[in-house]
C-alpha cells in the first residue's frame, strides 16, 4: 500500500471516505464576493451561506446531495482556456468539473461543500524567557502575540527570573500601568492570571487587575485583585468605560494576612454578557463550583457593552501610598477563548496532484483519472493542511513506525528569548530522519522540532509527503522537486509561475485554490539570511474567499506558533490593504511576491 493510500485509509470516515472532522451545528453567515478576481471567485463561490459551529479546522455536510448524485453527471467535454499558464477545464453536464494547467500537477475539482474556519487556541505564558540586554517590556507570549505596555516609563517593564513584573514607584500612584495582548477579536473567555507584591503596601492599597474585553485601557473589564496595608486581600469586579470605572462587584475579601511574595490566583470567564470572577491562594485547589462574582453588566446600551476585545493586566497603586512596589505576574493563563467573528471559507472545491506535470493534452488515461476523482472523498489538498491547524486530531501511522503524521502542529519551541526558531521540516514533525530519493540527501530528525512545522515544511507535508510531489534537501533544483526553503521554492519549485512581482505584489487575477503564494515579508536580519530584504522568506497555500471576501491562505507562522488561517500577527489575506504614503498596508497583502501552482 502507498503511503498515500494508507493515509488515506486512516483518515477515512463513514462518508465517502472523507475526513473524520464531524459534521457540526450550522448557523448562518453571509457571504460576499467583494474584491475577488473573477476566476477566484468563479471558483470559490459558496454553495450556500452556512459555517461550522465548534472548534473543529474544517467539516463536511453529510446530508449535502452531493453525496446521493452520480460522479460525474453524463458525458465529459473540454476547453482550453489560453494564456500563461495555459488551462484545460473539464465539464460534464453540472457544469465544470475539474480544472488543468498545463506544466502543473495540481488539479482543482468539484466536490462536495466545505467549511474551512479557525478558532482560537489556548496558550499560557509563564514568563520563563530573557530579552537582549537594553531590551524593555514583556517581550512575546508563546501563540498571544507580544505584549505591549501602556503608561509609565518603559523601563518600569520587565521581566525577571521567570515573573513579570511591573514597578510602581511613589510617583505613579494613582496611575493605571497595562499591558495587553494583541487579539482584539476574542468575544467570549476563560483565563487566569497568578500574581504577586515584593511587600505590603503601606499608606493606602495596591492592586493587580486581569483585564478583558479590552478595547483599550481606557474601555474594558477587569477582575481586580486588592491587598490592602492591613493584608487583606479583596477582590472586585469593575468596569472602565471611557477611562469612568463603575464597580460591578463590590469588594469581596478572600483573603487575610498576605506576606510579602504570597501569590494568589484571579480567574475571569466571560460568556456573552456574562461576567464571572474569582481568586484563590496559590498552593490551595481552585473553587470550581464558587464564583466570588457572576453577574450581566447592567448597561441597556450595547454600544456600552464589550461584546469583544483582547485580555492583559493592571497594576494600580492607590493614592496616599507610601511604598514603591514591584507587582509580579507568573502566569497568565488562556484556558480558552473565541473569536467572535472567526474567518469562515466556504466552497466545493477540491486540490489533488497529478503523478506528472499536465502536458496540455486530453487522454484517455486522464479521463479516467477525472472520472475517479469526481466521486472521491479522500482527502485532498486542503484537507491535509487543515489537519495541522488548531484543535485538529493527531493521527498515527503504523507504517511510518507509529509516527504522528496529522494533528495539530507548533512552529518550534521558543529560544531563551522566547523566539521562534526556524527549521522545522516535515520529517522532523513525524520525528523521522528521512533520505531524499531524488536527490541522495539524507537529513537526521531534530528531537526539538518533533510536532513542528515551519512555512515551507508545512507545504512540504502537504504537498510532498502528503499529496507524493517529490522533494529535495537542498539539491537538483530542477523545476520538478520541491526544495526545502520558500526563496528556492519559489525560484526553481515545481509547476509554474502564475504571476510574479518584485517590490510589489502581483495581480492576483489568475489565483486558483491550492495556489502556493511567497512572501517577502521580513525585515532583513543579519542573523538569519532567509530574512534579507528582497528575498522570499514566507509561504502558504491558498484556500479560498472568506466570509468577507479576504482571499485567505494558510501557513505556519511563528506567532501563532503554527499553521492558521487566521490573523493574529498580520492578516491571512492577499487583497487587503495595501500600504500608501499616509497608511501602513497589512504585511502580507503587501508582501506578496509569487503565486505558484505545484
Amino acid at each position: 500500500m502507498s503511503r498515500r493510500s494508507a493515509l488515506a485509509a486512516l483518515t477515512g470516515a463513514a462518508v465517502g471516505g472523507s475526513l473524520p472532522l464531524a459534521p457540526s451545528v450550522f448557523a448562518a453567515t453571509p457571504t460576499t464576493a467583494a474584491e475577488a478576481p473573477a476566476t477566484v471567485a468563479t471558483e470559490a463561490a459558496a454553495a450556500g451561506p452556512a459555517a461550522p459551529s465548534g472548534r473543529l479546522p474544517m467539516a463536511a455536510d453529510p446530508c449535502d446531495p452531493w453525496h446521493f448524485t452520480a460522479h460525474p453527471a453524463g458525458a465529459l467535454t473540454t476547453r482550453t482556456i489560453a494564456g500563461t499558464p495555459a488551462l484545460l477545464e473539464v465539464s460534464d453536464d453540472q457544469g465544470i468539473l475539474a480544472t488543468l494547467t498545463t506544466g502543473a500537477t495540481t488539479v482543482t475539482l468539484r466536490g462536495p461543500k466545505r467549511w474551512f474556519t479557525e478558532q482560537k487556541k489556548p496558550f499560557a505564558d509563564a514568563f520563563t524567557r530573557t530579552l537582549p540586554a537594553g531590551q524593555n517590556g514583556w517581550g512575546s507570549s508563546p501563540g498571544g502575540g507580544k505584549w505591549s505596555t501602556y503608561n509609565g516609563p518603559d523601563t518600569n517593564y520587565f521581566l525577571e527570573s521567570g515573573r513579570a513584573a511591573i514597578r510602581l514607584d511613589l510617583a505613579e500612584a494613582g496611575s493605571s500601568r497595562h499591558a495587553l495582548l494583541p487579539d482584539k477579536s476574542v468575544g467570549d473567555v476563560s483565563a487566569a492570571a497568578r500574581f504577586s507584591f515584593d511587600r505590603i503596601p503601606t499608606g493606602a492599597p495596591a492592586s493587580l487587575a486581569l483585564t478583558f474585553a479590552v478595547t483599550d485601557v481606557s474601555n474594558h473589564y477587569r477582575a481586580r485583585l486588592v491587598v490592602t496595608p492591613a493584608g487583606e486581600v479583596q477582590l472586585l469586579l469593575e468596569k472602565a468605560l471611557a477611562n469612568t470605572v463603575t464597580v460591578l462587584g463590590a469588594a469581596v475579601t478572600v483573603g487575610t494576612g498576605f506576606a510579602a511574595y504570597d501569590h494568589w490566583w484571579v480567574r475571569v470567564e466571560k460568556t456573552g454578557t456574562l461576567l464571572r470572577a474569582r481568586a484563590w491562594q496559590h498552593g490551595t485547589n481552585e473553587p470550581q463550583e464558587t464564583w466570588h462574582h457572576s453577574l450581566r453588566d447592567p448597561e441597556k446600551d450595547p454600544v456600552k457593552v464589550f461584546a469583544t476585545g483582547t485580555f492583559g493586566v493592571r497594576a494600580y497603586a492607590s493614592p496616599g501610598s507610601t511604598t514603591t512596589l514591584e507587582a509580579r505576574v507568573y502566569d497568565f493563563n488562556v484556558t480558552s477563548a473565541t473569536w467572535a467573528d472567526p474567518p469562515v471559507v466556504c466552497h466545493d472545491t477540491w486540490v489533488r496532484a497529478l503523478p506528472t506535470p499536465f502536458d496540455g493534452v486530453w487522454t484517455p488515461a486522464l479521463e479516467q483519472r477525472i472520472r475517479a476523482w469526481a466521486g472521491d472523498t479522500s482527502p485532498d489538498a486542503l484537507a491535509y493542511a487543515s489537519m495541522y491547524r488548531p484543535f485538529a486530531p493527531a493521527v498515527t501511522d503504523p507504517a511510518l513506525q507509529g509516527a504522528t503524521v496529522l494533528g495539530e502542529s507548533e512552529y518550534s519551541k521558543p529560544d531563551a528569548a522566547g523566539l521562534r526558531y526556524i527549521g522545522a521540516d516535515f520529517h522532523e514533525y513525524m520525528g523521522l530522519d528521512w533520505t531524499f530519493t531524488a536527490s541522495g540527501e539524507s537529513k537526521d530528525a531534530e528531537s526539538a522540532f518533533k510536532g513542528c512545522l515551519d512555512c515551507s515544511g508545512f507545504v512540504r507535508m502537504v504537498y510532498g509527503h502528503h499529496l507524493g510531489i517529490p522533494m529535495v534537501a537542498y539539491k537538483n533544483f530542477d523545476g520538478r522537486n520541491l526544495p526545502r526553503t520558500s526563496r528556492h521554492q519559489s525560484a526553481s519549485g515545481p509547476g509554474v509561475v502564475v504571476a510574479k512581482g518584485t517590490s510589489a505584489a502581483p495581480s492576483l487575477t489568475g489565483l486558483r485554490i491550492g495556489d502556493v503564494v511567497y512572501f517577502d515579508a521580513t525585515a532583513s536580519d543579519p542573523a538569519d539570511p532567509e530574512t534579507d530584504e528582497g528575498v522570499i522568506d514566507h509561504t502558504g497555500i491558498y484556500v479560498g474567499q472568506d466570509q468577507h471576501g479576504g482571499l485567505r491562505f494558510v501557513s505556519s507562522r511563528k506567532t501563532p506558533n503554527g499553521p492558521t488561517m487566521a490573523d493574529l500577527g498580520g492578516k491571512s489575506i492577499l487583497n487587503g490593504r495595501k500600504s500608501t504614503a499616509d497608511q501602513k498596508g497589512d504585511l502580507y497583502t503587501d508582501s506578496l511576491r509569487v503565486i505558484r501552482r505545484f
